[in-house]
C-alpha cells in the first residue's frame, strides 16, 4: 500500500470570489491585494509558497498588485520587492531561523537585544537598497504598524506600557472599535498608488512611505510589545511609540469586499482571519464576514500540518524547544 503526502493547501472563497472561481478560475490578472498576516514564526510555513507564487505563478504579471504586511508578514511582502525575490524569502527563512543573541548560556534575551538583532535582520536583507525597493514596476507595499495613543502608550515606559496593554485589553474586550482609543493603526504606503482597500472600518492614519521610514516601518511592524522595544517617531509619521502591526490587525480582516473589482488572494496559516492580536481569544470574533466576499484564502490542510515537525505550526516556543 503506497502512503502519499497529503495535500498541503485547501481554498477557502468569499461568495464573490467563488463565483468568480467557478466561472472564470483564477489567472494573476484577477488579483489586486495580497494580504500577509502577523503571527511570528507560523509565516514561515508560508515560505514555499510564497516563492511560488511571486517567483513563478505572478512572474509575467504587468498589472499592480498591492502588498500589504503586518510583522512578520510585512518582512514576507517587503521580499518579494527584490530582484530575485526567491532567494530573499529563502534568506529571510534561514535568518529567522538562525537568530543569534548576545546572552549568557542558558539565558533568554531582553527585549533591547531582540531588538537589536532584528535590526541587523532586516539591514542585512534591505539595507542601501530601500529606494530600488520601492521603485519595483507592479508591486505596491503597504506596512501596517500599531502606534500608542493618550498617556499611557504614546511613549515606552516599564510601567505605563504594561497598564497602558492592560488599558487596550479591557476596551478591546468591549469592542474592537474601542481598540483605536489605545492604538491607532498607522500604514506606510507606497504612495504612488493609493491602496483600493478603504480603512474606515478602525482608527487610521496613512503616511507616505519612503527610503528614509522604510526600515524603521518594518521595525515597527514586527515589535511585539515586551518582546521587542518600541520604534519611536518614525520619520514621516505622527509621533509615537510604534509597535507590532498585528496588535491593530493580525490577521489584516479588512473591508476588502468595498474595493470594488478584482479579488484579494490571501497565502494564510489558517481558515480564520481574526481582526486583532487581542482577538485570538475572543472566538466570536474569528467568522467570517461581508468584508472578505472577494477574499481567496490559501491555508495549510490539517492532514499536512500533522506531518510537521509535533504536529503543529512553528511558534516562538521552537525558540526554547530547539534553542542550541
Amino acid at each position: 500500500m503506497s502512503h502519499s503526502r497529503p495535500r498541503a493547501l485547501q481554498v477557502y472563497a468569499g461568495p464573490r470570489a467563488l463565483a468568480h472561481l467557478r466561472e472564470r478560475g483564477l489567472t494573476p490578472a484577477d488579483l489586486r491585494v495580497i494580504p500577509a498576516a502577523a503571527g511570528g514564526p507560523k509565516g514561515l510555513v508560508l515560505n514555499g509558497l510564497d516563492r511560488f507564487l511571486f517567483g513563478h505563478w505572478l512572474a509575467d504579471s504587468t498589472h499592480t498588485v498591492h502588498l500589504l504586511g503586518a510583522s512578520i508578514g510585512a518582512w514576507r511582502m517587503a521580499c518579494a520587492l527584490k530582484p530575485d525575490l526567491k532567494a530573499a524569502l529563502a534568506e529571510l527563512a534561514q535568518l529567522y531561523i538562525h537568530q543569534k543573541f548576545n546572552v549568557p548560556e542558558g539565558a533568554w534575551p531582553d527585549a533591547a537585544e531582540v531588538s537589536r538583532v532584528f535590526t541587523e535582520l532586516l539591514g542585512a536583507q534591505f539595507g542601501g537598497q530601500e529606494a530600488a525597493l520601492l521603485a519595483h514596476p507592479r508591486y505596491r507595499l503597504h506596512v501596517f504598524t500599531s502606534r500608542g495613543q493618550g498617556g499611557l502608550l504614546a511613549r515606552e515606559g516599564r510601567w505605563r506600557t504594561p497598564l497602558g496593554y492592560a488599558g487596550a485589553f479591557g476596551a478591546n474586550l468591549r469592542a474592537r472599535q474601542a481598540l483605536g482609543g489605545w492604538l491607532q493603526r498607522v500604514v506606510f504606503s507606497d504612495p504612488r498608488d493609493a491602496l483600493p482597500v478603504p480603512l474606515d472600518d478602525f482608527n487610521t492614519a496613512s503616511v507616505p512611505l519612503d527610503r528614509h521610514n522604510l526600515a524603521p516601518a518594518l521595525q515597527a511592524s514586527g515589535s511585539i510589545p515586551f518582546v521587542l522595544k518600541a520604534v519611536h517617531d518614525i520619520p514621516g509619521g505622527p509621533p509615537g511609540a510604534y509597535w507590532d502591526g498585528g496588535i491593530t490587525d493580525y490577521h489584516l480582516h479588512l473591508p476588502y469586499a468595498a474595493m470594488g473589482d478584482g479579488l484579494v488572494l490571501y497565502p494564510h496559516f489558517q481558515q480564520a482571519i481574526v481582526p486583532g492580536w487581542l482577538d485570538k481569544g475572543l472566538k466570536r470574533r474569528h467568522g467570517s464576514t461581508p468584508a472578505l466576499d472577494n477574499v481567496v484564502v490559501l491555508a495549510p490542510r490539517a492532514e499536512w500540518v500533522a506531518t510537521l515537525p509535533n504536529a503543529k505550526l512553528p511558534d516562538r516556543q521552537d525558540f526554547k524547544t530547539y534553542r542550541p
